[in-house]
């Protein structure tokens, strides 16, 4: 489904991803792993076209998007939740998921969105910024999944979100994976919810790639090593 490779990507004179390989399968849920700071961020915005690439290139459902600007990208099937969820607090749950529909053919917010998510149909009247942290993570997931995505990519899915409600995410994501056949690749250091929701764990180290493994095949104790300050 994306093929990333030898991807490099720098602010001004500094380098921060050097020589990035990346594949995700149909279907598959790959985490992308490591300390703050190592890159995870850049890697997302970069490749929703947010932040341009020095070097490489990134092949996604068969075509070369390297070059194409963020809309292009959403409208290929790129779907895109940034760190901190970035809701609009002052607009109601449903008016945020329909921002999700600039750009694609649909007009309406589907049923099976709210069925996803029930709580967003409960408080589809209130106002975003009133809702809890994960809430507003479930209404960001929504409001890039009414675009029917092919990929959805999404930046530190737990940050702020309560340890109770981090295992549930876990199985939406999970969810989301097996009731639309959508690719889900994601960055994240809760080893914990890496742990529930990946079916493939990457790690990253100061822009490089240092670890890769199947969750099944995985080894905890390497992956807390890498993880810890």
């Amino acid at each position: 489904m994306m093929n990333i490779k030898d991807y490099e990507v720098s602010y001004g004179q500094s380098e921060i991803l050097h020589g990035i390989n990346i594949d995700v399968k149909p279907g598959e849920i790959v985490a992308v792993t490591g300390r703050n700071g190592m890159g995870k961020t850049t890697l997302m915005k970069s490749i929703m076209g947010i932040t341009p690439c020095k070097a490489g290139s990134i092949i996604f459902d068969g075509e070369d998007i390297t070059n194409l600007p963020t809309h292009e990208r959403v409208k290929k099937g790129v779907a895109y939740v940034p760190q901190g969820r970035m809701i609009f607090s002052t607009m109601t749950v449903e008016e945020n998921i329909e921002t999700g529909l600039a750009g694609s053919n649909k007009k309406t917010i589907s049923n099976d969105i709210y069925e996803l998510f029930p709580v967003l149909l409960e408080m589809k009247d209130r106002r975003g910024g009133n809702l809890s942290g994960g809430q507003q993570q479930q209404l960001a997931i929504a409001r890039a999944l009414v675009s029917e995505p092919k990929i959805l990519l999404l930046d530190e899915p737990t940050e702020g979100i309560q340890p109770s409600i981090i295992k549930e995410l876990a199985q939406v994501l999970r969810q989301i994976r097996d009731e639309r056949g959508l690719s889900i690749l994601f960055s994240e250091q809760v080893l914990s919810f890496v742990m529930d929701a990946a079916d493939r764990i990457i790690v990253i180290e100061n822009g490089s790639i240092v670890h890769e493994n199947n969750r099944t095949d995985v080894d905890e104790e390497t992956l807390v090593r890498y993880l810890s300050v």
